[in-house]
């Protein structure tokens, strides 16, 4: 039998399963709903078309105005991938988390969490989509050549060899496009689209968040707290609060 657990929000219920696919985030996610932590917490960010976000404890009870989104319980989670499998259809249930540049490998929020709720797209917005990941892919291999050779580069700087640093780049660019070859052309797989163009939701997160769970029942409720009427911070102006308690479990 699958875990489940219940959001019981002033809005409503959502029913959400977690996946076995991600056991770090199921184990921490169902230890902190059976702590309580999530009980009187409310959705501080949400965004029309994106998502309905929560899971900070200095949420709760928390005066309008009050800067929300950096709260937790003082840990994060590493991240866990499981990509294309797990993506971020309308009502998959993801970790927040801090950006890249203070966050390079990408490590979950140790309590934030937000639901998709996302758009529906043509299949020519996702092939544009496909294209912008494969230059993505390319600039990341190239980017992560740079620093693997960042001391070559420099001397060559330092000694004015442009002939030198122009041989060095067109051998980086070869081997750029022979690992982004050999890892394959990024595609959505016909789950990801079938899900895209008919459902919805947010593919240019995928792969960059870890999703960990599905909305099985409450997705109109999901529907209506992404449509309240919201401040500048994008925090509700009447706050949906939430308690969550596990409803099924192996």
């Amino acid at each position: 039998m699958a875990t489940k657990v219940r959001i019981t929000t002033s809005e409503g219920n959502i029913l959400v399963r977690l996946y076995d696919e991600t056991p770090l985030h199921k184990a921490n996610f169902l230890k902190l709903v059976k702590e309580q932590f999530y009980d009187g917490t409310i959705f501080h960010r949400v965004i029309k078309d994106f998502m309905i976000q929560g899971g900070d404890p200095e949420s709760k009870a928390a005066p309008q105005g009050k800067r929300l989104g950096t709260g937790g319980p003082g840990y994060t989670v590493k991240a866990e991938f499981v990509y294309p499998q797990l993506f971020h259809k309308r009502g998959a249930l993801s970790a927040a988390r801090l950006g890249d540049e203070m966050n390079p490998e990408r490590e979950s929020s140790g309590s934030q969490f937000y639901i998709v709720w996302g758009k529906v797209y043509k299949p020519a917005e996702l092939q544009q989509m496909e294209r912008q990941m494969e230059m993505q892919q390319q600039q990341e291999i190239f980017n992560q050549l740079r620093k693997e050779h960042h001391q070559e580069i420099m001397d060559l700087r330092r000694n004015r060899d442009q002939a030198g640093l122009q041989t060095l780049q067109d051998r980086l660019v070869a081997e750029t496009q022979a690992q982004s070859k050999a890892l394959g052309t990024p595609r959505f797989t016909p789950e990801q689209t079938e899900a895209y163009t008919t459902l919805g939701g947010t593919p240019f997160l995928d792969n960059q968040y870890t999703v960990f769970g599905e909305v099985e029942e409450g997705l109109d409720v999901v529907e209506k707290i992404q449509n309240a009427v919201t401040s500048s911070s994008d925090r509700p102006l009447t706050d949906v609060s939430m308690s969550i308690e596990v409803v099924e479990k192996e």
